[in-house]
């Protein structure tokens, strides 16, 4: 692997041995290391992270057991995604060389790149081990997921794929069932600390919301897209949850942490919307076998009573009259049966359409457009009522500035008055202020005057005061 072209052979017993510089040594071994490894990738933690003003950056990348000088140059560094920190798992590109100043061996690196999925794969385990080592997965703590509910919480992004593809897959099986969407966001640093207050929040109002059940997930994405349900206060606040709760997070494919806690995991949001609603096909189907098992009934009585007539008739030697009367009776009971039955079933189909009316009145797509024209009418309120406030702040302001105007030093100034300073800029309020031969000045309305006192008198109209 090395290459000692420009290493000094060694010496024969003897011979005369080359003395080196350590420069030219540290040189030798830069050039051998340089030469041999000019392309290294790295992966280990940051610490003694130096950011000097020149722009370069100085760190010890290291291990559990070893570690090495590196090296980032700012035309380098310039092209790093995040802010490095100590403690941050990296990986890096670079060469090896040294420092021939101090004889440093070290990494010069030429691009860096947090960890990633490594890091987050390790700690994903290393979290798994510790709950179940807790009971946290276990089977006995769960609580058992219903097929039908009447009022169900979804934790998710409130304009994610997810709550669409739930809201569908419910209003087809089964839109009598209330949705209550609580939104979070659910990547992020922020979402890990959401997902806990919504799951605590549910769990505060079921009482007074009535909700009998959690759905909390999102849809498919890396295993850094998926982290806020791999966090332990994620998982601890759904194992705490009084409210039986679905894990619907990812594909079929992605497992989190919340999966595992879960009462309930479900591959994906529609599948969990699946498991937890009814189909009301199956309804309106046993609805139609108790009709078609009714109307089965009536013919039979029928048959029945006409059999029952026919031996009666049988049984007469001269039925006469009043097997006309029978015979009359009968089609007016078959008659009235017949005309109780159509009644019974219209009665039925009326019942049913009320109940489908009932159930699109009170589907999520009803309820949106309902709030939509409700908080239309509020916006416009809102508008006219801002416009009129506005309004009227703008005359008492007009109305201000008038007030201010009449008092205004300067409207008396315009009236032919003036304002004194002696030749400091102090106001002159009386005739002591100034001394014969002092320089005074008069602001007037337009311009200033310039004066110089040549007499003082204390009293209007009084004579001129010399300065004795």
């Amino acid at each position: 692997m090395f290459n000692d072209d420009h290493v000094p052979a060694s010496p024969n017993p003897g011979a005369n041995v080359s003395v080196l510089s350590v420069t030219s040594l540290n040189r030798l071994a830069r050039d051998l290391l340089e030469r041999n490894f000019p392309a290294v990738i790295v992966e280990g933690e940051i610490s003694n992270l130096a950011q000097p003003s020149s722009g370069h950056w100085y760190l010890t990348l290291k291990d559990k057991s070893s570690q090495i000088r590196c090296a980032m140059f700012n035309n380098r560094n310039r092209s790093v995604r995040f802010k490095p920190q100590n403690g941050n798992q990296i990986i890096i590109k670079g060469r090896l060389s040294i420092y021939e100043g101090r004889g440093d061996y070290q990494l010069i690196v030429d691009s860096m790149e947090e960890a990633g999925d490594g890091a987050l794969r390790r700690a994903f385990e290393e979290l798994k081990a510790k709950l179940q080592a807790e009971g946290l997965f276990d089977n006995a703590s769960k609580q058992a997921i219903l097929s039908r509910y009447d009022h169900i919480g979804v934790i998710t992004s409130a304009t994610g794929a997810a709550i669409q593809d739930i809201l569908s897959v419910f209003a087809r099986r089964f839109p009598a069932t209330c949705i209550t969407l609580i939104p979070v966001a659910v990547q992020g640093k922020d979402a890990p600390a959401e997902i806990v207050r919504a799951i605590e929040l549910a769990n505060k109002l079921r009482g007074k919301l009535q909700l009998q059940a959690l759905i909390i997930g999102r849809g498919g994405g890396s295993l850094e897209d998926l982290q806020a349900f791999n966090e332990e206060a994620v998982a601890r606040a759904i194992f705490a949850s009084e409210l039986p709760i679905t894990s619907a997070v990812g594909h079929e494919i992605d497992f989190t942490i919340a999966d595992f806690v879960a009462d309930l995991r479900a591959p994906t949001p529609s599948a969990a919307a699946e498991q937890m609603s009814p189909d009301q096909q199956d309804y309106f189907a046993t609805f139609y076998g108790y009709q078609a098992q009714f109307a089965s009934l009536i013919s039979r009585l029928l048959r029945q009573a006409r059999q029952q007539l026919v031996w009666i008739m049988r049984q007469l030697k001269h039925p006469g009259r009043r097997l006309q009367e029978q015979s009359q009776h009968l089609d007016l009971l078959e008659a009235r049966l017949q005309r109780a039955l159509r009644n019974r079933l219209q009665a039925q189909r009326s019942e049913l359409q009320q109940l489908r009316r009932s159930l699109l009145a009170s589907s999520p797509l009803q309820l949106l457009r309902r709030s939509s024209l409700t908080l239309g009418h509020q916006r416009q309120r809102l508008q006219t009522a801002s416009k009129s406030a506005l309004e009227s702040k703008r005359a008492t302001l007009a109305a201000l500035g008038r007030s201010l105007a009449a008092v205004s030093p300067l409207q008396t100034l315009a009236r032919g008055y003036s304002i004194t300073y002696d030749e400091n800029a102090r106001v002159v309020r009386r005739s002591e202020d100034v001394t014969i031969g002092g320089t005074i000045i008069s602001r007037l309305s337009k311009g200033t005057i310039h004066s110089v006192v040549s007499a003082i008198s204390s009293k209007v109209g009084s004579d001129e005061n010399s300065g004795e």
